[in-house]
């Protein structure tokens, strides 16, 4: 794992096409049936955008960053097991895509509706960038901000 990141017992790394089949059981809606999103994951997969937190029993959490939106960076998805909420790993996911991202800024959306997304963020050093109306009707979708970090410590 020479591109890997760990502090403890969980592990923080570049997903490869392997990967794939284990992070779409992390992804509830993916693990409900969703051909949608298992074609998406095996697509992330191969192309390196995912990154992947880890410890022993297997994969705890993934994120995916993308450079489509006005050529900055989009962290589309971060999707944290149940079993593994509230230990810091949605943390760590946000920390390696701002280490990792490439473009001077990196942004991400979630639904007004999804307050512990908007408090992860937050706490992560995220600050609102504005909001849209119309994606979701009636929850409209607001957008942060993070200004990438690099150095030492990120993949």
């Amino acid at each position: 794992m020479g591109d890997a990141v760990g502090t403890g017992e969980v592990v923080v790394r570049r997903a490869d096409a392997s990967d794939s089949g284990a992070l779409v059981e992390v992804d509830a809606v993916a693990a409900g049936g969703d051909d949608g999103r298992r074609d998406s994951i095996r697509r992330w997969c191969r192309q390196g955008s995912v990154v992947v937190a880890e410890d022993a029993s297997g994969p705890l959490g993934y994120c995916v960053v993308e450079y489509t939106f006005f050529e900055q960076g989009f962290l589309s998805m971060l999707m944290v097991a149940p079993r593994a909420r509230g230990r810091g790993v949605g943390h760590r996911l946000l920390d390696a895509a701002a280490g990792s991202c490439t473009a001077p800024k990196l942004f991400t959306s979630t639904n007004v509706s999804n307050q512990p997304m908007q408090r992860l963020l937050r706490r992560a050093g995220w600050s609102p960038a504005g909001l849209l109306h119309g994606l979701d009707e009636g929850d409209p979708e607001l957008f942060f901000l993070c200004r990438p970090r690099t150095g030492p410590g990120y993949l």
